[in-house]
């Protein structure tokens, strides 16, 4: 209800200052040039306007109105009064209305496509998440089943150290859920539009410390080399969505980059934005995955611990928060991801963020 009384109060804005604005540009340029033949067609592409940026008719509608009595009263003899019988007055009317309904129809029509394609695009998001899903969560599920099936059937004959492995199996891959469940809860939150995005003056260095910290906790052999900026730097951001976004990146390189020594963690700012690089030196990235690393739906060969569904959630927040996210391999060799974010509190510009390699 809230929503709907804002985007009537914005159409009703939009229609009073289009007409005041053309109302306003006729009286100026009556004081200059003989406008009487003018005025109809300006008011005509006032009508236009109104009826392009509102929604549904009503809007059009009313602004044809406002505008027949406009062109009557100031600018048709006899002035500062209304004769609404001429036959020109109704000829204006009749040539406003249609404009009016031919463009809000071509305009309602335009909308209702695009959304049709928005809804289209989500429903083949939700579908590959959902085969993903199925895909991944198969194998864990599996691992735990049959490690507990054989302890409690081989409990009096099976080795300790054996059991130990076991149920150390069973960990990892119930640690693995809970990461794609919080996944899988961050993705659907924000593509639902049921979280707001509540973005605070992150101190960056305070959020990379917490990310290494969390990340070192996992990989506790997992060097990263770190480099932020010297001076103190804040970053509008849900700092919690972040850090998970940048674990993600870093757990995709342990788990992917094949031959992997180095890894990296870089942030730079330029063009009022905070970039973030997850850069390794692994085997790279295969060139004909690069296009669909970010929609979910990666398929690999050690199963439920391919990058599909973490990299989908990484673009998710990041598009949540306005910025962009890129993939490539590096020329030295591995891969790299990047993504930036605004320093304003505001959309970043995404041609901002499309750079070569370091």
């Amino acid at each position: 209800m809230r929503k709907r009384a804002q985007k009537m109060l914005r159409c009703s804005a939009l229609t009073g200052l289009i007409l005041a604005a053309t109302l306003l540009i006729s009286l100026f340029l009556q004081e200059f040039i003989p406008v009487d033949a003018l005025v109809p067609s300006l008011f005509i592409l006032a009508v236009f306007v109104v009826a392009l940026v509102t929604d549904g008719y009503a809007y059009g509608i009313a602004a044809s109105l406002i505008s027949v009595l406009c062109v009557n009263y100031a600018f048709t003899a006899p002035y500062l009064s209304f004769s609404l019988t001429l036959p020109e007055n109704l000829v204006s009317a009749l040539i406003m209305l249609a404009v009016t309904i031919s463009t809000s129809t071509l305009t309602v029509q335009r909308r209702r496509q695009a959304e049709i394609r928005s809804e289209t695009a989500r429903e083949t998001m939700r579908a590959n998440l959902l085969r993903a899903i199925s895909h991944d969560l198969r194998t864990p599920l599996t691992t735990i089943y049959g490690s507990c099936s054989a302890i409690i059937e081989n409990y009096d004959r099976l080795p300790k150290a054996q059991q130990i492995k076991l149920l150390g199996e069973v960990r990892e891959e119930a640690e693995w859920l809970i990461r794609m469940v919080e996944n899988l809860l961050s993705v659907t939150r924000i593509d639902g539009g049921r979280l707001q995005i509540a973005k605070t003056p992150t101190v960056l260095e305070e959020l990379i410390d917490s990310v290494l910290i969390k990340f070192r906790k996992r990989y506790p052999g997992q060097a990263v080399t770190v480099e932020i900026p010297d001076e103190f730097l804040t970053v509008p951001m849900d700092a919690v969505l972040i850090e998970q976004v940048l674990i993600n990146l870093l757990e995709n390189a342990v788990q992917h980059a094949v031959g992997m020594r180095q890894l990296w963690l870089r942030v730079t700012c330029r063009g009022g934005q905070a970039i973030f690089e997850v850069q390794d030196d692994g085997c790279g990235i295969p060139r004909d995955k690069l296009g669909e690393l970010f929609n979910g739906r990666m398929d690999g060969a050690d199963g439920h611990k391919f990058m599909g569904i973490g990299l989908s959630v990484c673009a998710t927040i990041i598009k949540a928060h306005g910025g962009g996210i890129t993939a490539e391999n590096r020329r030295e060799g591995g891969a790299l991801f990047r993504f930036w974010l605004a320093l304003e509190d505001g959309p970043a510009p995404a041609a901002a963020g499309k750079e070569g390699s370091h």
